[in-house]
C-alpha cells in the first residue's frame, strides 16, 4: 500500500520521463487526476486516460516530448508533504521559474496552477512543482 499516492506518481512519471517512455501507469485517486489535468493544460503530458480492470482502477498518461524528443518534464518535485505541509499565500505564487515552471495549487476552488490561484486571489496548499 502506497502511503503517500501523490509522491508515488510524480515519481512514476519523473522515472518514465527520463526513460523516455512513451506511457505510464499511475494508482488511481481524485486528486492525481486534478494534478494531471493542470499538468495536461501546462503541456506537460499529452493525456491521460482513466482504466477500470477487474474492478481497480488507475490511470494511463501520455508523457510530452518536443520535437527532437527530449522529455517536457525537466523536474518534479512534491512541496507539500504527509510529514510537512506547505501553504502559500497568494502573493507567494505569483511566478515560478520566471513564468517556466507550474506549482500545482490544492485552494478553496479545487486543485489549479499557481497563475491561477494567484488571478482568483487565492492561496492554499502547494502540493508540486514542475518545469
Amino acid at each position: 500500500m502506497v502511503n503517500d499516492i501523490i509522491a508515488d506518481s510524480l515519481t512514476r512519471l519523473r522515472n518514465a520521463s527520463m526513460r523516455r517512455l512513451e506511457v505510464t501507469n499511475l494508482y488511481y485517486a481524485k486528486i492525481v487526476v486534478s494534478i494531471l489535468e493542470v499538468f495536461k493544460t501546462k503541456g506537460f503530458v499529452k493525456d491521460y486516460n482513466v482504466n477500470d480492470k477487474d474492478g481497480k482502477q488507475s490511470i494511463s498518461v501520455q508523457l510530452a516530448y518536443d520535437e527532437r524528443g527530449y522529455p517536457l518534464i525537466n523536474e518534479i518535485k512534491r512541496i507539500s508533504k504527509p510529514g510537512r505541509r506547505v501553504y502559500k499565500g497568494r502573493s507567494e505564487l505569483k511566478k515560478f521559474k520566471n513564468g517556466y515552471g507550474t506549482i500545482v495549487v490544492s485552494t478553496s476552488k479545487g486543485v489549479i496552477a499557481n497563475e491561477d490561484a494567484y488571478r482568483q486571489n487565492v492561496g492554499g496548499e502547494a502540493l508540486c512543482s514542475i518545469w
